[in-house]
């Protein structure tokens, strides 16, 4: 299905509502936004305008933009003209009865290929889709506040959910930009089941005196390494949210999830926490540590009952809470075994409070959590490795490295399958290394493991070159330095118009050593090598085609049928640049480029612009990239890569390297050339 003709129908035009709808105009598509009264839709539109208008304020957002935004949204009050929608959402109050009530009536609306979807997060998806004649086609949504900027959102498998129609609804989930988590049908899905008892602790805590608000609120946000404590989350979103969300959980799980006697007595009385007041009881470690516990114990329930991953139990916390680390990343900052004490600790105060077996288990083997990075789906001889690290849009580290090469060595070897495809999951593909990696080994002094590190990318990447299975780069986001060129390893790019590349390298002191000094030259000649190396420019998914750098373009909603169609098939070789770039091939030929020379014309426009960004790059990066182009243009693989690994060590080295390295997608570095 083309995205044009994909029409997304919002039910309820409040904040979750109005935001949903807002978000996936903005993303493209058209959308019906539909609720019962005027003054409710006109309010909703309002506050939708309002956002738009910020963004723009902010210049976060174009005036055109917001205009095609607007012109997206079709509010109404009119149900039957959710009828033309293949996806409708469900944002209105959360009452069961009234829910239920709006699905009977969606149910005879849309035809049965439009998949219903109930953004609750107080009820069960099974117990809304009850009843109704095409049951099997409800399934969770499970947003975040505020749905346009928050990423998250919880994808829950309806009662008997065909995988197709939860396959669409992760395609639609990703395709307008949201990073989408599998959690099962069960009380709170994943992050409220353990969010919801972090902020009831901190209400139980106040109850028995063991600590005022304010030194509650200190110690959570210094522990967590976040802007707002519970306290104060709690007036943000809702005194009322966490009380309902509190007592359903207690209802279904028992008493250690009902609402703490403080909690009920604020949402009676209405009003919102007192922040201010003297910070006094209990010490800031032992506060965290009884958070801490809360959220451990129910991140070993979640585990054990099957709720949710590990990974993707985290990857909530982390993105739809903003959390630093998730529960499994903290408790292995901790120490397991320590972690689990803390648990039981908490277990022996509130004996109501079960603790996980596998819990103690993991504890008295000695051993940390271990997170699953790179994914494997295999299906009609088709492996697909997807690098799941989406809160950090899949940054290539040396156990993301490890597990991609374990995981394409594993499909290479198998007879079964016959192509490969390697993706990202998220908003990217892969948006570069980790930094953090390069900015302490540097300050430690090793930069030896930065070599070492490269050495052994070169080395998977080679494999990947020289695989006899077609081996294709899915595109769907950001795609930047070494993400770029794992992309152009692949014997085909696929990308959707989300697509986004570039190579950064110069500007934060660098240069490609994973091939980019090469690969681009291949696909697009040294001059337009030179430009993007020199630039560093991130090119949209329709320059990327015409410049030869990606071989195939389809609309996000056509991605997985055109990759269906062509995965399995040999790949072509590269048609080169698409179109002329007369005028760019002229200013970056020759080395040194003919925009460094005296004799440029720079006074237009769009040279003088050139030549200011590429002075504004690192001058002794920018003198290796030319000089790596250069080389390993006519080389094979090899000894290509031997060129790039060569000067790496030089390059760390340099101050521009670090300085460039710390200010990495913060602020323009100021570098020296040296």
């Amino acid at each position: 299905m083309a995205e044009a003709t994909c029409t997304i129908g919002v039910v309820g035009a409040g904040v979750m509502g109005g935001g949903i709808a807002q978000k996936f105009a903005m993303e493209g598509f058209p959308v019906v936004l539909c609720d019962l009264g005027q003054a409710q839709l006109d309010k909703g539109m309002e506050r939708i305008t309002a956002v738009l208008d910020e963004g723009v304020q902010r210049r976060a957002l174009t005036a055109d933009a917001r205009a095609a935004t607007l012109g997206r949204l079709r509010p109404t009050t009119d149900r039957a003209e959710l009828a033309r929608c293949a996806l409708v959402v469900e944002a209105v109050f959360e009452d069961l009865k009234i829910k239920r009530e709006l699905f009977a009536a969606l149910d005879k609306i849309c035809p049965p290929a439009t998949i219903l979807a109930t953004n609750t997060s107080s009820f069960l998806v099974r117990e809304i889709a009850e009843g109704l004649s095409h049951a099997e086609r409800v399934l969770g949504l499970h947003f975040f506040y505020h749905p346009v900027k928050n990423r998250l959102v919880e994808v829950i498998p309806g009662p008997a959910s065909p995988p197709e129609a939860v396959r669409f609804a992760w395609d639609l989930m990703t395709a307008s930009g949201k990073t989408p988590i599998a959690t099962a049908d069960s009380p709170g899905f994943c992050v409220n089941r353990f969010f919801v008892p972090w902020l009831n602790e901190a209400v139980r805590m106040l109850d028995e005196k063991a600590a005022s608000i304010a030194a509650i609120e200190a110690a959570a946000k210094e522990a967590f390494k976040i802007g707002m404590g519970p306290f104060e989350l709690m007036n943000v979103t809702g005194v009322p949210i966490a009380y309902h969300a509190a007592a359903s959980l207690g209802e279904r799980l028992g008493a250690f999830y009902k609402p703490a006697e403080g909690l009920r007595h604020q949402f009676e009385s209405g009003r919102t926490w007192p922040l201010d007041g003297p910070v006094e009881g209990a010490p800031a470690g032992r506060i965290a540590d009884r958070l801490f516990a809360a959220t451990w114990a129910v991140a070993g329930q979640i585990l054990e009952e099957g709720v949710a991953s590990l990974e993707d139990t985290d990857r909530g916390a982390k993105i739809g809470l903003r959390w630093s680390l998730g529960p499994f990343e903290w408790m292995n900052r901790r120490g397991v075994a320590e972690a689990v004490k803390a648990v039981q600790a908490l277990a022996a105060h509130d004996r109501s409070l079960a603790v996980a077996p596998g819990l103690v288990a993991r504890a008295e083997s000695a051993k940390p959590w271990h997170f699953r990075l790179v994914d494997v789906h295999r299906e009609n001889g088709v492996a697909q490795l997807v690098i799941n690290r989406p809160e950090a849009l899949n940054a290539l580290n040396a156990e993301v490295i490890a597990q991609l090469e374990e995981a394409f060595d594993g499909a290479a070897a198998d007879p079964a399958v016959k192509a490969i495809v390697l993706r990202g999951a998220g908003k990217a593909f892969v948006a570069g290394a980790d930094v953090r990696f390069f900015v302490k080994a540097i300050e430690g002094g090793r930069i030896a493991e930065i070599k070492a590190f490269t050495r052994r990318g070169q080395t998977f990447f080679q494999k990947i070159a020289a695989c006899p299975k077609p081996v294709t780069a899915v595109l769907h986001g950001l795609a930047l330095g070494g993400g770029a060129e794992l992309a152009l390893t692949a014997h085909r790019v696929l990308a959707t118009s989300k697509c986004a590349l570039g190579f950064p390298e110069t500007g934060i002191g660098i240069y490609p050593a994973l091939g980019g000094t090469f690969r681009i030259a291949r696909r697009t000649g040294a001059e337009l090598a030179r430009y993007l190396l020199l630039t560093g420019r991130i090119v949209g998914a329709e320059e990327a085609y015409d410049l030869g750098l990606v071989d195939l373009l389809v609309p996000p909603l056509a991605l997985e049928e055109t990759l269906r169609a062509v995965a399995a098939q040999p790949a072509s070789p590269p048609v080169g640049p698409r179109k002329e770039f007369a005028s760019l091939r002229a200013a970056f030929a020759g080395n040194p480029p003919a925009l460094l020379g005296e004799g440029f014309d720079a006074s237009g426009p769009e040279a003088a612009s050139l030549l200011k960004t590429v002075r504004s790059k690192a001058p002794v990066a920018v003198r290796y990239a030319l000089e790596l182009v250069d080389r390993n243009t006519s080389l094979s693989d090899e000894p290509a890569y031997a060129n790039e690994l060569a000067h790496l060590e030089t390059i760390f080295a340099t101050e521009d390297a670090l300085a460039g390295l710390k200010s990495a997608g913060r602020e323009r570095p100021v570098f020296k050339g040296k």
